[in-house]
């Protein structure tokens, strides 16, 4: 450990005995400072005199916050009131509260101010017109701490029941998102023992004092436990506060120390023996650091880390200690999500601050609002009301627009299907409908597990890992594991079958030094591997390479396998929105045969793909980020592939009343059914303790009308706005998928069956599919008869549709139609089965 950065400065006193609290401005140049007293104390930096006073304040100030022109106080007295920092002067009141204030925050733009008190109510008001006001209200506690994130978008308060409640910012009304608790303990709001959350200045994760003595930190984008700053104090912790690049962490306590933290270590680099501490300030460019005690006295501390640590206050901005840091563990070329959802290459608003809306009344509207002209491509030939140019004129910013903008290409991120990314220290490395494999870091090793659906035929078993696999696959034959290389190990394949007659059949393979995994999967017949050499390496089950190519499309995304064939997707060309189009090739690896070769993989612009596997009658299927599942249809024929949609999840009946929002992380495509895992409250991977599978059954996305319920009303039947009609609409709705449904299975059954010169089993299975076919069609037919006579031309294109040939459809459908009276369709439909008769006879010949 470092030794102690000597001189020791001296105690300032600035306050009587009490609470004593300060803030440094954000550039620097003032320390402010508040305490138990009536006066409030103006340190310049750099300056070692006496410091300028403000006299016209309350006592019992417990709480400062400050921007470059003003600062904000709290007080007991319940008074909230704002000072200007170049006149040194009493501004105005904020706000007045019933009970005594506790805490003050300001957010990122200095617009807004958050208030905690003794009262329920937390409250948000602007600070140029504090006439406005938002209420933070569904914490049942009063506030001890709050504070904003380092965006402004959400406010985190620390209650007093010992759970911090995060409030999302973005709406009118601030929406409660988040509880988190069993992290700070319960503590009094007159207490001096810190529950403040501190927000990293990366803005991805913020760390919480507990009641064991030790710093967790919380991760924001799914709230679990990260890294944990543990072993450093035995008293209490009283402040906390990270160093302005997030590179160093310092902490007070009632041990009567504060210790300076190594953020990527989390071990202690320093210590300072001071007593009664409880608030702590870095200055934002200097070695330089303040903080005050509950002895009314400030410290302001040059040289405060110690001369062999000061490299660490040089560095440019650190990442907070995630266990795994999931920018760490991706590539740099990601596709980026566009700003509200507008198309890149579209001119865009910039993003106002969350809190931000009353500016839009008050400021009017941006530059460029009116008679926005967008020229797509470039060319300029789009002209205003001026006589200028789309292209002549200026941004929001003031700048003018180029005539060409130079699009750097955003790759697609390469996946592993059936996986998640670490959430703390645990992630499923693959899920299916076979069972599923999951790691949990140990802190040096992984422990892993492999469970399975159908115990009647395997056994689960897990292992200590200390390859650290962060990839695996699972089928009825085998798990296959992969790890990334490191310094020392290249990338190692691992597979392990579930049964054999041998004493050893499990294997184990390296890849080239520096070479990494990004993607595998594991068939009946192979192990495929995809790699960031841009390599598609095939193994046989017992590790006998192949087969080693290099794709044409590259960086290389994700890959699918089942039984001989092998699909691989990879970054193509870059569209006009400047997002590369996937492409995917298909292959027969044992027979050696291109079935598809790259081509487009069907997304809308803008969309990620989010998973690819195989049916289980073996059909490619992809799910994507807007919810819909595709197949792709004749893909053994070389271009003729076409993707199909089976189901658009945004228009399932569970969602139809509106009030629900879901996520779907997909599984498998297996019975004709979407299986699936079904995410709330806007999570996008399952997590612990394991989800339970659903299914849904295909629905090809024709309109978005809710089905319509049934009711029974005989007195009005034949009203075209009856619940009779509706029933018939309800009835030909689902008609329409039937038919549509049994087509596309059908079409996949031939496609098989003509790939491998058709089975019996294949062909009286395609026979019967195609009746089925034809049965929908009759009942349509009904359906339509029952409509009347101006649905004739309808009907009769029905008959037409029929695949049987014998005619005996044909000679069913016209005795539909004369059941219903419906006699000219009728005649129609037996001309029809004369054409076809007369049609097969000349086949014959």
């Amino acid at each position: 450990m470092a030794s102690t950065a000597p001189p020791r400065p001296r105690a300032r006193p600035a306050h009587t005995q009490g609470s004593t609290h300060c803030a440094y401005t954000p550039n620097g140049s003032k320390l402010v400072t508040v305490g138990s007293n009536n006066t409030i104390r103006l340190y310049k930096t750099g300056f070692d005199g006496e410091p300028i006073n403000i006299d016209d304040c309350q006592e019992q100030n417990v709480s400062v916050a400050a921007s470059d022109d003003f600062f904000v106080v709290g007080s007991e007295d319940g008074t909230v009131s704002l000072y200007s920092i170049p006149n040194a002067t009493f501004d105005k009141y904020l706000l007045r509260s019933s009970l005594p204030v506790r805490d003050v925050a300001l957010s990122p733009d200095h617009k807004w101010c958050a208030v905690a008190s003794d009262e329920l109510t937390v409250k948000l008001v602007r600070v140029n017109q504090n006439t406005q006001i938002r209420h933070l209200k569904e914490h049942n506690k009063p506030t001890k701490h709050l504070v904003f994130d380092t965006k402004g978008e959400t406010v985190a308060l620390s209650c007093t029941d010992g759970v911090v409640y995060v409030y999302d910012l973005a709406s009118e009304e601030p929406e409660l998102i988040r509880r988190v608790d069993s992290i700070i303990g319960v503590v009094d709001t007159e207490s001096e023992i810190s529950t403040k959350v501190a927000w990293h200045p990366d803005g991805r994760a913020f760390a919480l004092p507990t009641p064991t003595r030790d710093i967790q930190v919380v991760s924001k984008d799914d709230w679990e436990k990260q890294r944990t700053f543990s072993n450093g104090h035995t008293g209490d912790i009283t402040a906390l506060a990270w160093s302005p690049n997030g590179a160093m962490l310092a902490s007070a306590g009632k041990d009567k120390k504060i210790l300076i933290w190594e953020t990527k270590s989390q071990v202690v680099i320093a210590k300072h023996d001071y007593s009664n501490v409880i608030d702590i300030a870095w200055h934002p460019t200097d070695n330089l650091v303040s903080f005050t005690n509950s002895d009314g006295e400030v410290y302001i501390h040059p040289g405060f880390v110690p001369e062999q640590s000061v490299p660490l206050l040089e560095l440019s901005k650190q990442p907070a200690p995630f266990i795994h840091d999931p920018l760490s563990e991706i590539s740099a070329n990601i596709r980026r999500p566009e700003a509200n959802g507008l198309k890149p290459g579209l001119a865009t608003r910039p993003r106002r601050d969350s809190l931000d809306s009353y500016d839009s009344l008050v400021d009017g509207p941006l530059q460029g609002d009116d008679e926005f002209v967008v020229d797509d491509d470039g060319a300029g030939y789009v002209v205003n009301g001026n006589g200028k140019r789309a292209h002549d004129r200026i941004d929001v910013f003031g700048e003018p627009l180029s005539k060409r903008r130079n699009i750097e290409p955003e790759y697609h991120e390469a996946f592993q299907p059936g996986s998640t990314p670490w959430r703390g220290n645990r992630k499923y490395l693959c899920l299916n409908l076979t069972g599923f494999i999951w790691t949990v870091d140990q802190d040096g090793h992984n422990t892993v597990t492999v469970e399975f659906y159908d115990h009647e035929f395997h056994r689960d078993f897990h292992f200590t890992d200390t390859f650290l696999y962060d990839k695996a696959c699972l089928t009825e034959n085998g798990a296959l594991f992969s790890c990334p290389p490191n310094d020392d190990t290249p990338a190692t394949i691992f597979y392990r079958p579930h049964e054999t007659w041998t004493h050893r059949t499990d294997w184990r393979t390296q890849l080239p030094k520096g070479e990494a995994v990004l993607a595998m999967s594991l068939s009946e017949s192979f192990v495929t591997i995809t790699t960031t050499a841009n390599y598609v390496r095939v193994y046989t089950l017992f590790g006998i390479p192949y087969k080693v190519y290099r794709p044409k499309s590259s960086p290389m995304v994700t890959c699918a396998s089942w039984r001989d064939y092998v699909m691989t997707i990879g970054n193509g060309p870059v569209g006009a929105g400047g997002h590369t189009k996937l492409q995917y090739t298909i292959e027969n690896i044992k027979r050696d045969e291109i079935c598809q070769n790259e081509d487009t993989v069907a997304l809308p612009e803008g969309a990620v793909l989010k998973s690819v596997f195989f049916s289980d009658s073996g059909d490619p299927c992809i799910y994507d980020s807007t919810g819909t599942l595709l197949t792709l249809l004749h893909w053994r024929q070389p271009s003729r592939a076409c993707w199909i949609p089976l189901l658009d999840t945004k228009l399932l009946p569970r969602l139809a009343s509106g009030r629900k929002t879901e996520n779907y992380f997909p599984i498998a495509v297996a019975d004709n059914k979407f299986h699936c895992i079904i995410l709330k409250g806007g999570d996008q991977y399952p997590y612990f303790p394991r989800p339970l599978l659903s299914e849904f059954d295909f629905s090809i996305p024709l309109t978005s009308e809710p089905p319509k319920a049934k009711k029974v009303n005989a007195d009005a039947m034949d009203d075209d706005d009856t619940p009779k009609a509706d029933e018939d609409e309800s009835e030909t709705r689902k008609l329409e998928q039937q038919y549509l449904l049994k087509g596309i299975a059908a079409a996949q059954l031939q496609d098989l069956a003509d790939s491998r010169s058709g089975s019996h089993t294949q062909r009286s299975t395609l026979v019967r599919l195609e009746l089925e076919i034809d049965k929908t069609l009759l009942q349509f037919l009904a359906v339509e008869c029952r409509e009347g006579e101006d649905r004739g031309m309808r009907a009769l294109e029905l008959v037409d549709l029929m695949r049987d040939r014998t005619g005996r459809m044909v000679e069913a459908a016209g005795k539909v139609a004369d059941r219903y009276g419906r006699s000219i369709l009728g005649e129609k439909i037996r001309e029809v089965g004369e054409r076809r008769a007369n049609a097969m006879v000349d086949d014959d010949f």
